[in-house]
């Protein structure tokens, strides 16, 4: 299995000692930091950093041919954002500051603490990576065009929000960090955690998922941490979690909202130490697993509340991804229900039936809770009860129901106001006929629909108001 290397780059280790750089890379490697090169000749580094993909160097100072200070300024002059590492024997405070002034960007004596030296390389790791994904991020909201537009083909839209999210997408989904994906049930957050997955270029594994909701602490613990034989009763078999099986891949954690405290905890240190203990065991695993998360909550009420740790909503929300509800893109409702109507027909052996011009003034009217799940729902039920011709709004109609009602232009729903005088039952009904008749494009069936009438009934309504000087108009 081909183990994704961390970070996405190398670091390079320069140092004329072997022991030294056995030593340095045996230590970044217990912390995670596995991408390594290493070299002992300082005339060599030059070429490395034109050959390979390099985004941290820790550099010796004295070594032989050319040394540390001789060779950062070259290295500064031809990659000005590159991060060296000074890390050597001399603890001489001139001989830091004069580093630092040729653009060192940490000093660090060989005697270091294995912990500082971990974290001092982590951070210029983390600064790295922001730094490319700033400028992958600028380039696409610059040319306005995906590289792999086939990695999206699976979502059927036109809208310019959606495409936004597809151009910031791309930007982070070859960088390690966690994504939080956040939206209503139904509007798609797992196909998006797949296509991060498509891109990542993430090889090892595929994109497992698992819906957290419901999972009490032994449940989560032993869904993604795994158990020994013997951790509790019934564990007769070693069984491995689903971060070990997603070594290398990608691990989709849906309904993250719901989870315990607990379990809060354990996944706080998983990404932060980047290990974890399967259950009944008291040596840590090492993780190379990269962690989407979803839900459908609103975080920061949760944390208000004490449900969902702060630290943990910090950790998840290296990149954020808000997908927008059916109704804040109902001009892909066309596009949704052609592409559904020829899905639902292929799986049920049918001819793709035609949709009635009435149909998507139908949709447009409501409000769709389970958002593009369940629409692809309703189109499924019909289609599966359709017999020949153009399609019944039956099914339709059976879900949405009387009264649908939709937000105009975009705008939040509001109550009703009345003035201190009160209109007449006569008044509320002219305005509600003309309402309807406005909303549905002046069909009188969608409009009769919407008052949960009969056509026949809104037809007479509209010819009394006609005639009382309404100038209602409507097919």
């Amino acid at each position: 299995m081909n183990v994704k290397r961390f970070p996405s780059f190398s670091v390079l280790i320069v140092d004329d000692e072997e022991y030294v750089l056995n030593s340095l890379s045996g230590v970044l490697e217990s912390g995670g930091i596995t991408n390594i090169i290493c070299t002992r000749d300082s005339r060599k580094v030059l070429d490395i950093l034109y050959s390979r993909e390099v985004g941290v160097v820790l550099l010796d100072l004295t070594m032989p041919y050319l040394s540390g200070q001789e060779l950062l300024p070259l290295i500064h002059l031809d990659f000005p954002d590159l991060p060296v590492i000074i890390i050597t024997g001399t603890s001489e405070l001139p001989a830091a500051v004069e580093c630092m002034k040729m653009g060192a960007t940490d000093y660090l004596v060989k005697a270091v603490e294995d912990s500082k030296l971990i974290a001092t390389v982590k951070r210029a790791i983390k600064t790295q990576e922001l730094k490319r994904e700033i400028s992958t991020l600028t380039k696409h909201l610059v040319s306005n065009e995906l590289e792999h537009p086939e990695a999206f083909s699976e979502i059927v839209t036109n809208n310019d929000k959606m495409r936004a999210i597809f151009l910031y997408v791309e930007a982070i989904a070859k960088t390690a960090q966690q994504v939080l994906i956040t939206g209503e049930t139904g509007v798609g957050k797992e196909m998006i955690a797949q296509v991060i997955h498509r891109l990542s270029e993430r090889k090892g594994s595929a994109c497992l998922s698992v819906n957290a909701a419901g999972f009490d602490d032994t449940l989560f613990s032993d869904t993604l941490f795994g158990h020994k034989r013997g951790a509790f009763t019934g564990a007769d078999q070693v069984r491995q979690g689903l971060i070990e099986r997603a070594s290398g891949g990608t691990l989709f954690l849906d309904e993250i909202g719901d989870l315990p405290h607990a379990s809060q905890v354990k996944l706080l240190r998983l990404l932060e130490a980047r290990e974890y203990f399967p259950l009944g065991s008291d040596v840590a695993k090492r993780s190379e697993t990269r962690i989407l998360v979803a839900t459908n909550r609103n975080l920061d009420a949760a944390i208000e509340l004490g449900d969902f740790r702060k630290d943990l909503f910090f950790r998840l929300n290296t990149h954020h991804i808000h997908l927008p509800a059916l109704r804040e893109r109902q001009e892909d409702l066309p596009l949704l229900v052609e592409h559904f109507l020829k899905a639902s027909a292929t799986e049920l052996g049918k001819k793709k039936p035609t949709a009635p011009r009435e149909l998507y003034m139908l949709l447009a009217a409501y409000h769709f809770p389970g958002n593009v799940r369940e629409l692809r729902s309703m189109v499924f039920d019909a289609v599966s009860k359709h017999k020949s011709g153009t399609l019944s709004l039956t099914a339709f109609r059976r879900v949405i129901g009387p009264g649908a009602t939709i937000p105009l232009d975009g705008r939040d729903e509001q109550a009703v106001s009345f003035s201190e005088i009160l209109p007449t039952i006569k008044q509320v009904t002219e305005l509600l006929v003309a309402e309807a008749v406005k909303r549905s494009k002046g069909n009188q069936n969608i409009a009769a629909q919407f008052l949960g009438i009969t056509r026949q009934a809104l037809g007479r309504r509209i010819k009394k108001l006609n005639e009382n000087g309404a100038a209602i108009e409507g097919d």
